[in-house]
C-alpha cells in the first residue's frame, strides 16, 4: 500500500524540456476510484484533440496502486506520454465562501497545466479570506471556478454556464446533467443575486455556496437531494 501524499513518476525523462501537461483529478472512495474509466476516457479524448502521445498502457493499474485504502484525492499529470501520480487528503469543507475574481476568464476546454489564471484567482480569493473564486469572461458572463463548475436554481429550474463560453466540461458537471434537466445560460454576476448556488467537481461532488462576494446565498433543499445521489450509479 502506498502511503499518504505519495508521488509516483512513470518513466521520467531526465533533462527533457518542460511540456504542457494534461491533468485528471479523481476521487478515491474506500480504496476505489469509481469514475476512473470516465477520467481516462476524457484524458484520451483530450490527448487526441491536442495531438499528444497516448498515456502509459498500465496507467489505470498505477492509479489503483497509488490509492491504497480509504478516501483520497488522486492527481494524474501526463506530459509527453509520461505520467506523474500524487495523492492527498480530501477537503471536507461543506459550505463555501466565494468571491468574484478580478482575473478575466480565458477559454479552458482541456484540463492542462496552463492554469495560471486559476492560480491567480485562487490566491486573490484566499487573501480576501474566501475559500475560492468565480471567474467571469471578458464579456461579463459567469464562467467557472478555479477547479469546479457552477450551478444555480432559478424559478425551480437548474442552470449552469454555457459550455460554449470555453469552460472546462467537468465530469462533476456532466454527472449533474445526467441526474436532472439543466439549462445552459449566459448570465452576468448580477443574475446570481438571491439565487441558491452550488459548485461541483469529480473530487468534492456537490458543495453548497454560502456567501458570494459577502452576500448570503439562500439554500435550496433540491441541492441536498442531488448531492445524496451524486456518487450513486
Amino acid at each position: 500500500m502506498v502511503g499518504p501524499n505519495v508521488v509516483l513518476d512513470v518513466m521520467p525523462r531526465v533533462g527533457a524540456p518542460v511540456q504542457i501537461g494534461l491533468i485528471e483529478t479523481m476521487r478515491a472512495r474506500e480504496g476505489r476510484v469509481p469514475w476512473l474509466e470516465r477520467h481516462l476516457a476524457r484524458l484520451k479524448a483530450s490527448l487526441a484533440a491536442l495531438g499528444a502521445p497516448e498515456p502509459p498502457a498500465e496507467l489505470a493499474d498505477l492509479v489503483r496502486f497509488a490509492v491504497g485504502t480509504g478516501d483520497r484525492v488522486v492527481r494524474v499529470q501526463l506530459t509527453d506520454g509520461h505520467a506523474e501520480i500524487a495523492t492527498r487528503e480530501v477537503n471536507a469543507e461543506q459550505s463555501l465562501r466565494i468571491v468574484v475574481a478580478d482575473e478575466i476568464h480565458r477559454p479552458y476546454p482541456y484540463k492542462t497545466t496552463r492554469r495560471e489564471q486559476f492560480a491567480r484567482a485562487y490566491a486573490s480569493a484566499r487573501r480576501a479570506r474566501a475559500h475560492d473564486a468565480l471567474l467571469v469572461t471578458a464579456n461579463g458572463f459567469v464562467a467557472e471556478g478555479t477547479a469546479w463548475n457552477l450551478f444555480w436554481w432559478e424559478s425551480g429550474s437548474l442552470c449552469t454556464p454555457a459550455a460554449d463560453l470555453g469552460i472546462l466540461p467537468g465530469l462533476g458537471r456532466q454527472r449533474v446533467m445526467e441526474m436532472t434537466d439543466v439549462k445552459e445560460a449566459r448570465v452576468p454576476v448580477a443574475a446570481l443575486a438571491g439565487r441558491s448556488l452550488f459548485i461541483t467537481n469529480a473530487v468534492r461532488g456537490i458543495v453548497e455556496v454560502s456567501l458570494l462576494d459577502g452576500a448570503r446565498v439562500p439554500r435550496d433543499p433540491k441541492t441536498a437531494e442531488l448531492a445524496s445521489a451524486f456518487w450513486l450509479f
